[in-house]
């Protein structure tokens, strides 16, 4: 089968031919439709995770997925052939990904069926920024008329939660640049939009005087940020930056539960998908490429 792989630390990726897998018991195989780019995937090219996993080489890209199950293994219960579904590739091994043709995963798995009305491509960017956007979203616990400041706004996982607090009745402040950016996350609900190339501090205590109820540290100096939160300010970030008791390090969860809420959200009209763009399969380097280089919301690689 084709996938886009890479073959050492630092290596480029490209289009490849593997083994097309087969599944085991207790495994799915999936016909992968479309998968998203995510900060995982250069963090893998990177070698960021030598130490944490296993690097099994060619190493296929892609932790989202969407697509058809094609086969089920021995024992497998949860679903049947022709479903559709969507999640989060979780191996301790570092070797499968979706941008691929097929993929296996475990019965038990961070995924679930896509609902009626939800696109397979849309699907394919939900997983991974959409369950660390709700449980960043959710560690904060906000409440109605509370500002938030999402630092970090305009990628997938900012998109996401600025349209989840705004939903939540909460005052959003997003950073991004004047222009199309700010355009960008004022259309997913921002009530204020602070240009963080520019005087950040003054923008937002011209906001919020005493400072914000809660900041989403998604990219920028945590410091700084932490310093513009309110007297009882708490703090959430992807980043592992948690100075003080207020401050929370999470990890994204994309657990069944999670998905499905996602999901019903996506396919109500209640939560945009923010795809900007698709690829195909033998363009997903430069998907990649894209993604590094800086891009609003999710970018998707039709593999179907």
């Amino acid at each position: 089968m084709r996938a886009v792989a890479f073959g050492a630390i630092g290596a480029d990726p490209s289009l490849v031919e593997v083994p097309t897998p087969v599944p085991g018991p207790g495994e799915v195989l999936v016909r992968v439709e479309a998968a998203s780019v995510n900060g995982f995937d250069l963090a893998t090219i990177g070698g960021m995770f030598q130490g944490i996993f296993e690097y099994k080489f060619p190493v296929v890209l892609g932790k989202d997925f969407a697509g058809t199950v094609e086969v089920t293994g021995e024992g497998v219960t949860r679903v049947a052939p022709g479903a559709a579904i969507f999640g989060v590739v979780a191996k301790p091994v570092l070797a499968d990904g979706g941008f691929a043709e097929y993929l296996v995963i475990p019965e038990q798995g961070p995924w679930t069926t896509v609902p009626d009305g939800l696109e397979l491509q849309k699907a394919a960017a939900l997983g991974l920024a959409g369950a660390a956007a709700q449980t960043a979203i959710d560690a904060l616990g906000l409440s109605s008329g509370e500002t938030l400041l999402v630092s970090g706004a305009t990628g997938g996982v900012g998109a996401y939660a600025v349209q989840l607090a705004n939903d939540l009745g909460a005052v959003v402040i997003a950073t991004a640049r004047p222009g199309e950016e700010e355009t960008f996350v004022r259309g997913l609900g921002a009530r204020h939009v602070v240009d963080h190339t520019a005087d950040l501090d003054a923008q937002v205590r011209q906001i919020a005087p005493d400072g914000v109820a809660a900041v989403l540290h998604l990219a920028g100096d945590g410091p700084q940020l932490a310093a513009l939160r309110s007297a009882k300010g708490r703090l959430v970030s992807t980043l592992n930056f948690a100075p003080d008791e207020s401050a929370t390090a999470i990890l994204a969860q994309p657990d069944p539960g999670t998905l499905d809420r996602l999901a019903l959200a996506a396919a109500g009209g209640r939560l945009r998908v923010p795809v900007q763009r698709t690829y195909t399969l033998d363009e997903a380097p430069r998907a990649i490429g894209d993604f590094a280089a800086g891009t609003l919301g999710k970018l998707v690689v039709v593999t179907g």
